[in-house]
């Protein structure tokens, strides 16, 4: 009976033209099918059954993750296909509670990928939801089975390493009282950047079969038999005894994807070191047929502190984070790394740039810790699905698997260097900033300072240059504050983040639909990415480096907006025009400046509201399509308290005044009457001008390498800094041996060489004792060298980590 009554309501809507089906995201007649019905309460009848929410909403890119279907029922009867961007189904079921399932497929992409679900086996699809597909490397530790003590692993059939081999699951990420132990391998066939150039993951062998599914396996892996020893990079597989072998697309947990030394033939094992330089040596020959992709890449930041405030363009590299450790196992001598956040144009190649506890950049020319650039991004690059743009795997195949046969294997690393060099920061130039906090102040982009207390929504920041759009929307108080900011660029999703009633917490949302990051931190979007660790922080990232940041402090809301040199002199906003020249800041948009009084500068907010046409928020409540989106978007009836009166007895007063530094912050608590309102106003103040200090732009002269037969003294190449050179025993030094970094980017002195000294005997010297102390200094040498010598194995082994 419910299910004829359903058929019957189901026969209604589609007659009356009020149906989700196939709607979802849109408007179905007088009822909605947008993400917004819900709080508005004007969705169809149906929209739940057809426009879905699923839990978990992400899963490992390599599928088999099992997701429920919530908020409606289905029939025992369901013949359940679940499909993945139009072309990869998997085989759902109904559960005991009527609740349909599906398990997410292997995806050669991260992001939200859409999908449908079928119930007459793929007859007809007619619910539509969206999965989040993530890189293995981001995902959550306690979603993969873990290989223990992952060095040896990786170094099995090398000098010493032998034995037994264990890994490790949840046992609820399998439902399945019998498991299967398969390894599967990845690999990239055709030609390099044409058309042919494919990826495939592969089912390779089962070592396992109706294991108990104890969360536990090991095994004495042996040399793969029937060439699949040539399949060097995969990961294993558990998923149920009841599925054939390499059966795609089940229930399963993955391990992480690694080197599969354990598995090489019996040539690795026998001399480890020389089959890893031949590999070394062929991969050598290789890289040099492949184009250059060096030209492309943006150069790093020259400093931590840069590193670290450029949030539009760099991202902390997970596998060498200052905030968790700095365990930066490949990168020895370094504490922080990031990676550029945006992979190039045209090779889809990577930056990655790491820093010394000094604050100085670390290059591979000096250290063998040094930043390495990637030819594949490792978060991959839209559109993913083809090399060398597949995210983690392109990366590993090019840039990892490499090192490994030249530093990790053998001691071969000047090879690695040669096509994986650092690049300087002679290029990098600093973005720049501009704020809005409190009650609201405004920091521009050129350093002006001014507040408003207008209530409506404004442009914020608005450019040509990829027509970038940046929009704030400020509600009354006493007096107002930003509440929440939507943006985009080009044809990007739009971004919205604002304040909401409750937790102390910020809401994200996508093109109108919340963003829960309750399951993952980072997402890749539609020409966008959002990162949120906490719930009080947000920062989005666009395509041309520009970033903005909101963080929640109390009750107030900053928002920076970080812009690079490409956005210089096409702003406008009430951020100002960003070219250096503060006078010319607030500017209307028919050319004229703004003088600086309280009453013009409300006139330039007004000039400075949007249109109704124009605007990216969401109007997801009565009280929002009230008061802004069918209201004019400058409220000129809303009339703020410009002026503070300083009255003695005022218990706010003193506190007030002991606040003192900070733009706004004594006027947010005797206008605002918040000792705490005022207070996070004068952090978030402090905050900002500490990240205009960090981006303060240096000069540096770029690397200098030591002479051929000599030494160095010094790796820093930034204004002032010195270099010393000197030369190996019988030989003598020509040019200047000592080099200084001077403020038009150019080294003092002359290029130093060390050329060979004539033999002078020297009788007074015992010839015994001569070559005693010649030795000495050759080892001490030697040590001051120690940067070009490779990594060896045994030095890493106790450190080992993820991937780099």
């Amino acid at each position: 009976k419910p299910a004829l009554l359903f058929l019957c309501l189901k026969n209604i809507y589609l007659l009356t033209g009020q149906s989700c089906e196939g709607n979802c995201g849109g408007s179905a007649g007088l009822c909605s099918c947008l993400p917004t019905c819900e709080s508005l309460k004007d969705c169809c009848a149906d929209y739940r059954d057809h426009c879905l929410e699923i839990q978990p909403y992400s899963g490992t890119m390599f599928g088999g993750t099992d997701f429920v279907v919530l908020h409606t029922t289905f029939s025992k009867s369901d013949d359940i296909i679940c499909r993945f961007n139009s072309d990869t189904n998997t085989v759902g079921y109904v559960d005991g509670s009527n609740r349909g399932h599906c398990i997410s497929p292997l995806l050669y992409e991260s992001g939200w990928v859409p999908f449908t679900i079928s119930t007459n086996n793929g007859t007809t699809f007619t619910r539509a939801g969206r999965w989040l597909s993530v890189h293995t490397g981001k995902l959550d530790s306690r979603l993969k089975a873990v290989l223990v003590n992952a060095t040896k692993w990786q170094y099995y059939g090398t000098p010493g390493v032998t034995g037994s081999l264990e890994m490790t699951w949840s046992t609820s990420m399998v439902n399945a009282d019998k498991v299967n132990i398969e390894l599967w391998g990845y690999r990239e066939t055709g030609t390099a950047y044409s058309n042919d150039w494919e990826a495939e993951w592969k089912y390779l062998y089962t070592l396992a079969k109706d294991h108990s599914n104890t969360g536990s396996f090991s095994f004495v892996p042996q040399p793969a038999q029937n060439g699949f020893s040539a399949w060097e990079l995969g990961m294993l597989r558990i998923s149920s005894s009841v599925y054939p072998d390499g059966m795609w697309n089940v229930e399963a947990t993955w391990t992480e994807d690694h080197a599969l030394a354990w598995h090489l033939d019996e040539k690795f094992r026998k001399d480890s070191a020389a089959w890893a330089k031949e590999k070394c040596l062929a991969w050598d020959k290789y890289e040099t047929q492949l184009p250059n992709f060096l030209q492309e890449i943006i150069d790093c930041p020259c400093t931590l502190a840069q590193a670290r405030a450029d949030t539009g363009r760099y991202h902390t590299d997970y596998g060498c984070d200052i905030e968790k450790g700095s365990v930066c196992t490949y990168h020895p001598g370094s504490v922080h790394c990031v990676r550029a956040i945006q992979a190039s144009p045209m090779y889809a190649a990577g930056q990655q740039c790491c820093y010394d506890s000094n604050g100085d950049q670390v290059l591979t020319g000096d250290s063998i810790g040094g930043s390495t650039p990637d030819r594949a991004h490792d978060w991959g690059s839209p559109p993913y699905e083809r090399p060398p743009r597949i995210p983690g795997q392109s990366h590993w195949l090019y840039d990892v698997l490499s090192f490994y046969y030249c530093c990790l294997w053998s001691d071969n690393c000047s090879y690695y260097f040669k096509h994986r060099p650092s690049s300087g920061c002679q290029k990098y130039q600093t973005p720049r900033s501009a704020v809005v906090f409190g009650d609201p102040h405004f920091l521009t982009f050129d350093g002006i300072s001014y507040s408003f207390n207008g209530k409506g929504e404004y442009t914020l920041v608005s450019s040509t240059a990829r027509n970038l759009t940046i929009q704030g929307r400020t509600e009354p108080v006493t007096a107002t504050k930003m509440t929440a900011v939507a943006m985009k660029e080009e044809s990007s999703d739009v971004i919205e983040v604002r304040m909401v009633s409750g937790p102390n917490r910020l809401e994200v949302l996508q093109n109108q639909e919340t963003l829960s990051f309750t399951e993952q931190s980072w997402m890749d979007l539609h020409g966008v990415f959002v990162f949120s660790p906490v719930s009080t922080n947000v920062t989005v990232m666009f395509p041309s480096g520009a970033g903005v940041e909101v963080r929640l402090r109390g009750d107030n809301m900053a928002t920076t907006v970080l812009l690079p040199a490409q956005f210089t002199g096409i702003t406008l906003g009430l951020m100002g025009r960003m070219n250096g020249h503060a006078p010319d800041d607030l500017t209307l948009n028919n050319g004229h400046n703004v003088i600086y009084c309280p009453l013009n500068v409300v006139l330039f907010c007004l000039a400075g509201s949007i249109s109704p046409n124009s605007s990216l928020f969401t109007y997801d409540t009565t009280y929002l399509e009230n008061e802004y989106k069918n209201a004019p978007k400058h409220d000129v009836t809303f009339f703020p308290d410009f002026y503070i009166t300083e009255n003695a007895s005022d218990p706010l007063l003193n506190q007030a005044i002991q606040i003192c530094s900070g733009e706004g912050a004594q006027y947010d608590v005797l206008v605002g009457r918040s000792l705490v309102l005022g207070n996070a106003t004068k952090m978030l103040y402090q905050s900002h001008i500490a990240l205009v200090d960090d981006l303060k732009s240096v000069v540096s002269c770029g690397y200098l390498a030591p002479p051929s037969n000599g030494m160095k003294n010094g790796t820093a190449y930034l204004q002032g800094s010195r270099v010393v050179f000197s030369c190996e025993e019988d030989y003598s030094l020509k040019g200047s041996s000592e080099r200084v970094c001077q403020p038009d980017g150019q080294w003092s002195g002359q290029d130093a060489a060390c050329t060979k000294s004539m033999v002078v005997q020297t009788p007074s010297i015992h010839p015994f004792s001569s070559a005693l102390s010649g030795a000495g200094s050759r080892r001490q040498q030697s040590q001051q060298r120690g940067p070009n010598f490779p990594i060896h194995a045994h030095l890493l082994q106790q450190f080992w980590g993820t991937p780099r």
